[in-house]
């Protein structure tokens, strides 16, 4: 399920605690590294089951709608497609979400509130409206809704998010990345979903003999802080124009990862771990970082090719 891009952002947000903590303990530092993961997959599922307790909610409301004393036409004969929905439905069916909300204990009857206020964020949206009229929507008509839900409402919904602030301390930085990890899942998922099909593993790897991925986050947070020192010193070789207490705390651990992968990973190519890292530092750091982390790291990067320090290896990566 995460990209080799998620799990980079959740090495750098653990080292960046790590360091910050003053923690001398790597191996401390990598098991919350590792748990940080399997909380952001744990919350992809809280995530989906608000969903579906909002739906359970919209039905409830629907019904007393009906038992009004002089309910209207619509109270008598509303619009179902919500309640309905193919793609939730599918999804609260599935044999594998109900583990997962057995195994981490979802209950959301004490926060109908907050999702009565979230229903009626819904329903003051114009694609909700343009929904429920629908006659018959097809499972991708369906789906294309849920997307539309969380590209413009997980977002902004500031109550949710501190419900999961409470929760759990690594819900907080997960939040909005959780968005686009059930994007993408939603992105592949076709009516063919069933109650038997299997929602997909925290690593793309996970069904292999070795998992790489998980071989990746260990290996990149244990070298990064291996070289830290060494990195760090290179670093304020290469920005001594720049007065070293007004760089960012987050651009210098931005370049230490970059070049710990550069130096040490041989089949990552220069140009993924270059774009990456300068995608990342727009997000985690500020306005102009991805400006300063491209500059030093394309010198360094001469540099370290003319100095034989970045050797690449396999197909297509002997030229990188």
């Amino acid at each position: 399920m995460l990209s080799r891009r998620h799990l980079r952002v959740k090495v750098l947000q653990s080292l960046y605690a790590y360091f910050q903590s003053g923690n001398s303990d790597m191996l401390l530092g990598e098991k919350q590294l590792l748990l940080s993961i399997n909380k952001l997959h744990e919350l992809f599922f809280w995530q989906f089951s608000f969903l579906i307790e909002v739906t359970r909610f919209a039905e409830q409301r629907l019904e007393e709608n009906r038992h009004k004393h002089f309910p209207t036409p619509d109270d008598l004969n509303p619009s179902m497609n919500f309640v309905q929905n193919k793609l939730l439905s599918a999804i609260n069916d599935n044999r594998d979400f109900k583990r997962k909300e057995d195994l981490y204990k979802m209950n959301w009857s004490q926060e109908q509130e907050m999702v009565r206020k979230f229903y009626q964020k819904l329903r003051e949206m114009p694609d909700y409206d343009q929904y429920m009229k629908l006659e018959n929507p097809t499972f991708a008509v369906d789906k294309k809704f849920i997307i539309t839900i969380i590209e413009k409402i997980f977002t902004d919904f500031e109550l949710l998010e501190s419900f999961y602030e409470e929760k759990s301390i690594y819900f907080v930085d997960d939040f909005h990345l959780v968005s686009e990890l059930m994007l993408k899942f939603l992105k592949f998922l076709d009516k063919d979903f069933n109650e038997f099909s299997k929602f997909p593993g925290i690593y793309r790897t996970d069904n292999d003999d070795i998992n790489e991925d998980l071989v990746f986050v260990k290996d990149l947070f244990r070298k990064t802080i291996s070289h830290s020192e060494e990195y760090g010193e290179l670093i304020a070789d290469y920005t001594s124009n720049w007065e070293q207490e007004r760089i960012a705390v987050m651009d210098m651990l931005i370049l230490k990862i970059a070049l710990t992968e550069l130096v040490e990973f041989n089949s990552i190519p220069v140009k993924v771990t270059m774009n990456e890292f300068i995608e990342i530092s727009k997000y985690f750091s500020t306005s102009r970082s991805s400006i300063f982390v491209n500059g030093i790291l394309d010198k360094m990067i001469q540099d370290f090719k003319k100095e034989g320090r970045i050797v690449k290896t396999g197909r297509g990566l002997l030229d990188e």
